[in-house]
């Protein structure tokens, strides 16, 4: 366990409360000198005291420990990457680029949409998601409530919530696209 990760949560708790050391070392019945010990990664709590710190703070035990990171897990390599194949794997991949995609609050996809393909058939519209799309190789078209636009390399398309859209690329090459979503807005 990282002392000092688990300091700065419970520093932030505390300031989040409006209290001072003294304040919280009293409320919660733990020594001023630990808190302030524990809080800049200085000492190694038990269960007990966090307990104590957790029930002084009005949170569930766990959350003292969410912020706890593995450094490693923020790297993705690209031999390591998962692919996302949609309903027309010939023609769509996506790359999910996002380091630790479970933790993660964005997404980060790279599409590859081969020569003359789609996405869909049809359209896709996330209820909770916002999405940008930015052309990284090649052109594309977006379809946006049926319209659609021509990007060329280096353009961006914003997709709010409950937009329906699709890609469609009508060159004989592949294009690249970079795709950023939103958390689930719940």
């Amino acid at each position: 366990m990282n002392q000092y990760r688990l300091g700065q949560t419970v520093l932030s708790y505390r300031k989040k409360k409006g209290m001072t050391i003294r304040e919280f070392a009293d409320y919660s019945g733990i020594s001023t000198s630990l808190v302030s010990q524990i809080e800049r990664g200085q000492a190694n709590p038990s269960l007990n005291v966090l307990e104590l710190i957790a029930q002084a703070l009005n949170v569930p035990l766990y959350t003292l420990f969410i912020n706890a990171i593995d450094t490693k897990s923020l790297i993705s390599k690209k031999q390591d990457r998962k692919k996302i194949y949609r309903e027309n794997n010939d023609h769509i991949v996506y790359d999910v680029l996002t380091p630790d995609f479970m933790k993660a609050h964005i997404e980060l996809l790279m599409m590859d949409l081969n020569a003359r393909a789609s996405t869909t058939e049809s359209y896709y519209s996330h209820a909770a998601k916002e999405e940008i799309a930015v052309v990284m190789k090649g052109t594309a078209y977006v379809e946006l409530e049926g319209v659609e636009y021509l990007l060329d390399e280096g353009d961006v398309v914003r997709i709010p919530p409950n937009v329906r859209h699709r890609f469609l690329n009508k060159a004989d090459q592949t294009s690249h696209i970079l795709f950023v979503l939103t958390p689930a807005l719940i």
